[in-house]
């Protein structure tokens, strides 16, 4: 693994970024649009995956970055379960709905190698 020196450099991060430009993008389209709660909350569970990726690696220590990185992977698995809500209330179709989930998947497994390497350096 080469050397990260800032946020920037983490390939999850860069992804999550991307995320949260797609969810805002799909949030912003037909009933979606409407539906606040929802839209909301999908939101907010977006920006918080590449938000506490940011946060822990600026604490600088192992042990917070860790507990960062399960809280990102939390909001990955909190924002799939929106997707199945939205899914299901028509706002996604199956293509948009499985783009986005296997999107998410490979975060949450960029940030699992990630944990598992940190502990593995702590």
């Amino acid at each position: 693994m080469s050397k990260i020196e800032k946020f920037e450099d983490i390939e999850a991060w860069k992804k999550a970024r991307e995320i949260v430009e797609d969810i805002y993008g799909i949030t912003n389209k037909g009933n979606f649009s409407q539906d606040f709660a929802l839209k909301d909350q999908m939101r907010r569970a977006a920006i918080s995956i590449p938000s506490n990726i940011a946060e822990g690696f600026s604490r600088r220590s192992n042990k917070e970055f860790i507990q960062f990185l399960f809280i990102a992977k939390g909001s990955a698995s909190e924002l799939q379960t929106q997707l199945y809500l939205a899914l299901d209330r028509k706002y996604l179709t199956e293509e948009q709905f499985n783009d986005f989930y296997k999107d998410l998947e490979a975060i949450a497994r960029q940030i699992s190698r990630f944990i598992t390497y940190l502990k593995d350096a702590g």
